[in-house]
């Protein structure tokens, strides 16, 4: 009783898979015909997801619009309204990750708002685990790892470090308060095969935060495509 219990579990939830990466597909399309560059960023809660738009936003560094993703409240959104960014906030109640249907109906609202940046960040809820699971369509795929969080999460979490296309170190300027190796960061991202690039990125920094913006310029240019497989 309890495997045939089980195997409609598995039966179940590979339809629910199935629907979602449906809709990814179909915003892939959307996003090249109208030459969108859509990032997917994820981290776990308080890593500094909002707070980086928010200077990208300050010091003009780009455009773009955000689809903002939450348990509850609009705060994040209303935030990034403040320094004068299209943000739509989608609550999401129980569910711990965002999903292709809810980016999908979001995008159709910040469009019917008349001002939809080539560049659109989705900040997905904050969680190590569930947005893993979860194809958004995104170009890039960025995940955030705060230096206060800990240098061991790579391999504590490698389903969301294998769909990253670039990490973030974030409060970088912490680096030394909380002895963050970020040598432990790059060993541990190649024992997953990830070669890709690693930020350094510190709100007292807008430097940093312009080379941040040059790499996602030259990935548009670029036409990049995340080859994750979710």
């Amino acid at each position: 009783m309890e495997s045939q219990s089980n195997t409609r579990s598995i039966e179940i939830g590979q339809r629910i898979l199935s629907k979602n990466d449906k809709v990814a597909m179909e915003l892939r399309k959307t996003y090249a015909q109208d030459n969108l560059f859509v990032i997917n960023l994820m981290s776990s809660p308080g890593s500094g997801k909002t707070t980086l738009l928010e200077n990208l936003a300050k010091h003009k560094l780009l455009e773009f619009s955000v689809i903002e993703g939450d348990l509850q409240t609009n705060r994040d959104a209303a935030r990034l309204n403040t320094f004068g960014v299209n943000a739509h906030q989608i609550t999401t109640g129980d569910a711990c990750h965002l999903e292709a249907l809810m980016v999908q109906e979001a995008l159709g609202i910040l469009r019917a708002q008349g001002d939809l940046k080539d560049f659109i960040f989705i900040e997905n809820v904050g969680n190590l685990v569930c947005p893993a699971s979860y194809d958004l369509g995104a170009n890039m795929n960025i995940v955030l790892l705060s230096t206060p969080e800990g240098d061991d999460k790579v391999l504590k979490y490698p389903t969301i470090f294998l769909c990253a296309d670039a990490v973030i170190i974030s409060k970088a300027d912490l680096i030394d308060v909380f002895n963050f190796k970020v040598a432990q960061v790059k060993e541990d991202l190649e024992k997953l095969k990830k070669e890709i690039p690693i930020f350094l990125i510190s709100s007292k920094d807008v430097e940093s935060q312009r080379e941040f913006c040059k790499f996602l310029q030259q990935n548009k240019e670029k036409n990049y495509v995340s080859c994750h497989t979710f």
